[in-house]
């Protein structure tokens, strides 16, 4: 009989961001490797080698070079879990006369509060760790599944990210999602915003952290208020939403620049381009000036908001309560109209080109036809059939990996970049021609080995001065 030997690994940082295991067991031929978040189940892979010998030798080399970074023998359980705090919702049905006008309804199986609408497709995230993108007809194309329920979904540019309970943030722009942040395990995530590059963490005790594209930590700001669900961002500032208004603070994090109590604790929070807007427990959404936070229009539901949104320059804003109704405003704070959302409550939602896109609290991605004319004839009686959209069973699904591909010789659109260390510290610079080499790579940090090179589809800068990779990295070797 086969004998069998694990190793168990963790790494831990005091205020850092690391908090994961890594266990390696050796069962004749066949090496298991198991990692993730500390308390988590985390992903699996296994290997099957020619001898016991040489699966031995293999597994001897993988915890060699997580020992190197770090980890260390650890007894499983005996260090804690990150904290996770899942939003608590209720929903009851909706009050209004008539139902919305819903194209289209996605159903992904769990409460979904992620949610970005792009203007080539639609992304939704939910509690079980999927994510999905669908085409604005509601055809769903692609299925990311991640290792933990997603709390929000954010873009920065063409970077699309998924903050999830595990504590990590993952890149979805290329075909392979991976972490591209980690928030230390301190922190008990509620919202995320990213900008240029720019993680902006709001956390359960109404803590603000700030996270550079290197994932090292900028500054960090404590609010008056906990339970922090709103963090937007722009040039000039961070706006941080908490359970005693808004308070914005200088995107250098070197003070505070305004802050505004709002009419109830905020549970969402929305952005245009001089004004943000807070959703809150006192059922309404109320309209902040950018530059002074002064209250510029409030716009009042009949019960608990959980989300609002806008349509461009804030000419319509849209709510959503803990009723299942959905809500139009004029920009003046006039209620245009309420409407059921025919599916739970909203607890994400977006407006483009004259439709609102929702997540529900039945796990929901709704397409709503927010025209003049549908709403006109949704008021009146006339809605269209809903169409309930199903996923092809054939559909490509894409997980984190913990490797990456490798290949003997970059093509030649490909670009080769390296990770040298610098000052104790891993970093990863350009080395193909035509590019800035003394800026950073926004890099996985779990894949950086020093001296080793790499060839990624493209980069972009970006006004930091750091370059993003698009598309895949492979191990030049």
């Amino acid at each position: 009989m086969s004998e069998t030997t694990t190793t168990y690994l963790e790494l831990s940082q005091e205020g850092g961001g690391a908090h994961k295991f890594y266990e390696v067991t050796v069962h004749g031929t066949i090496v298991s490797v198991r990692y993730g978040r500390i308390g988590a189940g985390g992903q699996q892979q296994t290997s099957t080698f020619p001898t016991r010998e040489k699966a031995q030798a293999a597994a001897a080399k993988k915890i060699g070079e997580k020992v190197r970074k770090g980890y260390a023998p650890a007894v499983q359980g005996q260090r804690a879990a990150r904290a996770v705090t899942r939003r608590q919702v209720s929903s009851a049905p909706s009050t209004a006369r008539a139902v919305a006008p819903v194209l289209w309804r996605f159903r992904t199986g769990a409460a979904a509060f992620g949610i970005h609408i792009a203007e080539d497709r639609c992304w939704v995230g939910n509690q079980n760790g999927d994510v999905h993108t669908l085409g604005h007809d509601g055809e769903v194309l692609a299925h990311y599944q991640l290792p933990d329920g997603v709390k929000c979904l954010v873009a920065d540019d063409f970077w699309i990210y998924a903050g999830c309970d595990d504590g990590s943030v993952y890149d979805l722009s290329s075909k392979l999602p991976f972490a591209a942040y980690t928030i230390a395990p301190d922190v008990d995530i509620f919202w995320l915003d990213i900008h240029e590059g720019i993680l902006n963490v709001a956390d359960r005790n109404g803590g603000l952290t700030v996270i550079d594209h290197e994932d090292e930590h900028q500054w960090s700001r404590r609010s008056a208020g906990a339970h922090a669900w709103m963090v937007r961002r722009d040039d000039h500032a961070v706006y941080h939403g908490h359970q005693q208004g808004v308070t914005a603070y200088s995107a250098d994090g070197s003070g505070e620049l305004w802050h505004t109590p709002t009419n109830g604790g905020v549970l969402f929070g929305w952005q245009e381009d001089h004004a943000v807007y807070a959703g809150t427990d006192r059922r309404v959404v109320q309209r902040l000036a950018k530059g002074n936070g002064a209250l510029e229009a409030t716009y009042r539901c009949d019960t608990v908001v959980y989300s609002c949104a806008t349509a461009p320059g804030g000419r319509y804003v849209f709510a959503g309560d803990s009723a299942s109704s959905v809500y139009c405003f004029a920009a003046d704070g006039t209620r245009l109209w309420k409407l059921g959302t025919g599916g739970g409550s909203a607890l994400s939602m977006q407006y483009l080109d004259e439709k609102l896109y929702m997540v529900t609290t039945d796990g929901s991605l709704v397409c709503v036809d927010a025209s003049e004319a549908a709403i006109a004839a949704a008021r009146s009686g006339t809605v269209p059939v809903a169409r309930d959209v199903k996923s092809a069973a054939a559909l490509p699904t894409y997980t984190p990996s913990a490797t990456v591909a490798t290949v003997s010789a970059a093509a030649a659109s490909g670009i080769v970049v390296e990770c040298v260390q610098e000052s104790g510290r891993l970093r990863v610079h350009v080395v193909s021609a035509g590019y800035e080499p003394s800026w950073n790579v926004q890099f996985p940090r779990h894949i950086r080995r020093p001296g080793v090179r790499y060839v990624v589809d493209d980069l972009s800068p970006a006004s930091g001065g750091f370059y993003r990779v698009r598309g895949e990295i492979r191990q030049l070797v």
